[in-house]
């Protein structure tokens, strides 16, 4: 199970779109990485957690993004 080829199973679709994730690019840098932190943030709910335990004193009427949409905003962005 060392093959750098093999595709990585599991991986939520993007946009209706399915995502593969592959190490067979050599010596390659990019942001893959990003991708497999979602799908586990995802997975884990941490970002909903994080936001439930914050009490949001803004009015709900007036609101475009939810707590939990910016604390997993910064989650991304932080890593």
């Amino acid at each position: 199970m060392d093959d750098p080829t093999l595709p990585l199973a599991g991986l939520s679709p993007v946009s209706g779109k399915r995502v593969d994730a592959r190490f067979d690019g050599g010596q390659l840098s990019s942001d893959g990485g990003l991708v497999l932190l979602r799908e586990v943030e995802e997975r884990l709910g941490v970002a909903d957690r994080l936001a439930a335990c914050i009490k949001d004193p803004r009015a709900p009427d007036r609101i475009t993004h939810s707590l939990a949409d910016m604390i997993r905003f910064r989650l991304m962005m932080i890593a």
